[in-house]
């Protein structure tokens, strides 16, 4: 008795299974082709990423490989291109290239391409922040106090890697300037951060014994 309730209920069972997949077997096909056209979108998606990355790897070897000082508005007016794709890779690269080779002698062109890559291009963060530390370096010749810790802000209120680079640059404006007790301060908060960069820590500490002693 026990064995057949035991064989009713498996055939329940299994009946009640098949009976699902049956009343389902629309629900199931349109979930299996949501999941085919997802995966289907996602490669594409990659290739065209892909084949994207290698035609601005083409673009930035063309005009750096090729270069030429007779071709300088060719040469500027490819990277500028290349700059506004806001690309992770290139992007930065272009602009650097700009500026390595002083291609560039508008002070305000060369930080318009600076924030492209700052404010529009999707970054990794301590990446972003090495830019925003190289607009610094390249404005602190010219601007005032306050635009340079304007600039510098978003890495001096953050535990990056860069922080240290910051605060050095700050700490040697204000040295160029005599004025000696603010870039001791700049300089003291170097000594104090656990993650210093030790080249810059060792400056530091070097500026503090022999120029800014008491």
């Amino acid at each position: 008795m026990d064995e057949e309730i035991t064989i009713i209920d498996s055939n329940t069972r299994n009946e009640k299974i098949k009976n699902f997949f049956i009343n389902n077997r629309k629900n199931f096909i349109i979930v299996f082709l949501i999941i085919f056209f997802v995966i289907i979108g996602y490669l594409s998606m990659q290739e065209m990423k892909e084949q994207t990355k290698t035609k601005l790897a083409s673009q930035f070897n063309a005009a750096t490989i090729n270069f030429k000082i007779d071709e300088k508005e060719k040469t500027i007016d490819a990277l500028t291109n290349l700059i506004n794709k806001n690309d992770t890779t290139y992007s930065p690269l272009a602009l650097y290239f700009l500026i390595d080779n002083d291609l560039l002698d508008n002070n305000n062109e060369i930080n318009r391409l600076f924030d492209e890559l700052i404010n529009k291009t999707t970054l990794d963060k301590e990446i972003k922040y090495l830019i925003i530390y190289k607009k610094a370096l390249f404005n602190s010749g010219f601007v005032s106090e306050n635009d340079l810790l304007k600039i510098l802000n978003p890495i001096i209120n953050s535990e990056s890697v860069w922080k240290s680079h910051a605060l050095y640059l700050v700490a040697e404006y204000f040295y160029s300037l005599n004025q000696d007790q603010k870039a001791k301060e700049f300089f003291d908060q170097i000594l104090l951060l656990p993650n210093a960069n030790k080249s810059i820590k060792l400056e530091s500490q070097k500026r503090i014994n022999r120029d800014l002693g008491e």
